[in-house]
């Protein structure tokens, strides 16, 4: 297909897909002639990879080129590819994000334990476990550090959206369509569920306090 063509499937404008093939995001055509080139599925495919990585992950540019050189990659296993995209797409956090102080040390010693008694192949590093630890370390600040009574309910569930989403996944067969997946599941699935979340928390509020006074427990 020619350049306009991509640029109709994918709905990303020439301009762009010119920029892109420019910074190395995007491999060029296929010369066909001087002024011509041919693209394919596969073009397109990393369009689609990118658009998702910079509309959906907030992905910069830079940290694009990252992904996609693990992609490109193929002596790197499937994992790290894998991991290298939810890494990335993991907002930010300036600084240590649970602080310092007594609260922060002891949140993020909760959470060591937790990936040891959870058996998760997970570094005590990774931004979504210092994301955890400041969690924690906030909830104590704010005087409900009991809170963390329920990590193993929420890592239970986790679980299971975890095994779910990877389900999904695996239904693509491309590298680059196993790449988007995560990014997309990642970022919209927490979007999901914690709209599910909400909702659950209005039907339960309902049941437990339904006409001014609260339900037995274990009422339906």
């Amino acid at each position: 297909m020619r350049i306009g063509e991509l640029s109709r499937r994918s709905g990303v404008p020439v301009p762009t897909i010119k920029y892109y093939v420019r910074e190395g995001l995007l491999p060029a055509g296929r010369l066909t002639s001087p002024n011509q080139a041919r693209y394919d599925d596969g073009h397109e495919r990393r369009l689609r990879l990118i658009r998702a990585l910079l509309d959906v992950g907030g992905l910069p540019l830079s940290a694009i080129a990252e992904v996609l050189g693990a992609v490109d990659d193929t002596a790197q296993p499937l994992h790290e590819v894998l991991g290298v995209a939810a890494v990335r797409i993991t907002p930010a956090q300036a600084g240590d994000p649970a602080g310092v102080g007594p609260e922060s040390a002891e949140a993020r010693e909760e959470v060591a334990a937790l990936l040891a008694r959870r058996g998760w192949r997970v570094e005590p590093d990774n931004p979504a476990a210092q994301s955890l630890a400041g969690v924690l370390a906030a909830l104590r600040r704010a005087g409900h550090g009991g809170f963390v009574e329920l990590l193993d309910v929420y890592a239970d569930a986790a679980e299971s959206v975890a095994h779910a989403d990877l389900d999904y996944v695996r239904r693509r067969v491309a590298r680059e369509d196993l790449v988007e997946s995560v990014v997309v599941g990642t970022v919209l699935g927490e979007a999901m569920f914690g709209a599910l979340r909400r909702l659950a928390h209005v039907d339960a509020s309902a049941r437990a306090y339904e006409g001014g006074r609260e339900a037995e427990p274990g009422a339906r």
